[in-house]
């Protein structure tokens, strides 16, 4: 159970205001994810209709994203919590009372905050909004038993079903058994770290920032702040990206002076690394928007890139490649530690469509090497549809490529992270840390190809 700080309202109406205000834009925002299915940072950055929550101050700001977020990672517990205190089931016409109860239940039991205050600000909520007065007395009674016996049921929960939906919990367990499906849905229960790749020396930069150098060159911070306003950041001394994610660029060798192709490249990290490993990359993506991002990260690195808004399935190149790197669009549900919304946005017959996307766009990737070229494949899914059969299915029907197996003891890979095949597969729980919040990898799948001269 997290017992970080959050902020509270006390008696300055000023800070009462404002901690209203930033509860009112928290149900906002939950609101957006599971009623309109927004992605969660989409829902953030979202204008609010509700006046009230606009008034939030900017330094509510990551207030409002921790209440959402531990909500998210949360939700099934809360759900369950809540349910057991109320006499009968809300009513249809009740959801924005349901998402109310849900932010003050995770700042009651799993943010430490004072009961007089989460309760307070909630039954303040149902006042000020407009039709929701009624539930106000609802609202207050309900809490207040939560606040005293709550952390009772919390603790006699089976965490692992409530949390995590049982699609996913059923595929995990399939995948990897059941010990190690645990301990995949335990990781999602802590926010993952910040993770820097930098252009200099790691152990300077981790020390100026008060983090860690990783056994893979990444930089692990210790705190977190806006990122912007950390050293380095405007002079283009480095760029956010999970240590997980900066494993694949790597597996493709020495690229100095090699043509590298970059395909579904934004928002860049990759693109990044490969242009600093002093590759001449060609990022393509079909977003002009986010291929916008990665021109601007670029700039900021002083680094560069042929940018092409493209479909890489149907995409003909002028020239041939020495190297490809394709990140395939993917259910990214080894992510989920990063991005809590993602169980309550994505759904099994997802699976299908994207399986096949990637398959067109593997073969894309085989079509633009040169013989003797190399090709990484990597998606930061859990799922082997994504992994290793997509791997298996592009080695059945393209004869002139083999695999080239990925092995311990260089750039830093754990034995671990390693499948006998000679896969990449990093899972959520691994790189274990002190202390234990800066613990975890995104849960990845690397593989690496060449193709016959």
């Amino acid at each position: 159970m997290s017992t970080r700080p959050t902020a509270t309202p006390g008696s300055d109406p000023g800070k009462r205001s404002s901690g209203l205000a930033a509860r009112q834009r928290a149900v906002d925002v939950l609101a957006d994810v599971l009623l309109n299915k927004r992605p969660l940072e989409a829902a953030l950055d979202q204008p609010t209709g509700n006046a009230a929550s606009g008034q939030s101050h900017a330094g509510d700001a990551g207030l409002v994203r921790l209440i959402v977020a531990t909500t998210l990672r949360r939700l099934g517990q809360i759900d369950a919590v809540v349910a057991g205190f109320l006499a009968k089931p809300l009513s249809p016409d009740a959801a924005r009372i349901r998402l109310i109860l849900a932010c003050a239940t995770a700042q009651l039991l799993f943010l430490g905050t004072p009961p007089h205050a989460a309760i307070d600000i909630a039954v303040s909520q149902c006042r000020e909004e407009p039709g929701l007065a009624r539930f106000g007395g609802l609202v207050n009674a309900v809490l207040r038993k939560i606040a005293a016996e709550g952390a009772a049921v919390v603790a006699a929960q089976d965490i692992d079903r409530l949390n995590t939906p049982d699609w996913l919990l059923q595929r995990w367990t399939r995948t990897y058994g059941k010990e190690t499906c645990r301990r995949i849905t335990q990781s999602h229960l802590s926010e993952a770290a910040l993770d820097l790749s930098v252009l200099g020396d790691p152990a300077e930069w981790a020390e100026r920032l008060g983090g860690a150098v990783l056994p893979t060159g990444s930089v692990r911070l210790k705190s977190k702040g806006r990122i912007d306003a950390l050293d380095g950041f405007a002079a283009g001394e480095w760029w956010v990206q999970d240590a997980a994610a900066a494993i694949p660029a790597r597996l493709l060798g020495d690229v100095a002076g090699k043509r590298v192709a970059d395909l579904c490249a934004a928002p860049g990290g990759k693109t990044a690394m490969l242009a600093a490993m002093g590759a001449e990359v060609t990022a393509l993506d079909t977003s002009a928007r986010r291929l916008k991002i990665l021109q601007a990260n670029l700039v900021r690195l002083k680094l560069h890139a042929e940018i092409i808004t493209a479909d890489a399935t149907t995409w003909v190149a002028p020239d041939l490649f020495d190297a490809v790197l394709l990140d395939a669009p993917c259910l990214a549900t080894g992510t989920i530690r990063r991005h809590p919304d993602l169980p309550y946005l994505k759904r099994p017959s997802d699976l299908k469509s994207l399986v096949e996307l990637q398959a067109r766009l593997l073969d894309s990737a085989a079509r633009l090497l040169k013989p003797g070229g190399m090709l990484v494949y990597c998606t930061c899914s859990l799922e082997p549809e994504e992994g290793p059969m997509q791997i298996a299915q592009l080695l059945a029907r393209r004869p002139e490529l083999t695999l080239s197996p990925i092995t311990s003891g260089v750039y830093g890979l754990s034995p671990d992270w390693l499948t006998e095949e000679g896969y990449l597969r990093t899972l959520p729980f691994h790189l274990p840390m002190e202390p234990a919040e800066l613990s975890g990898l995104d849960g990845f799948f690397a593989a690496r190809v060449v193709k016959g001269h």
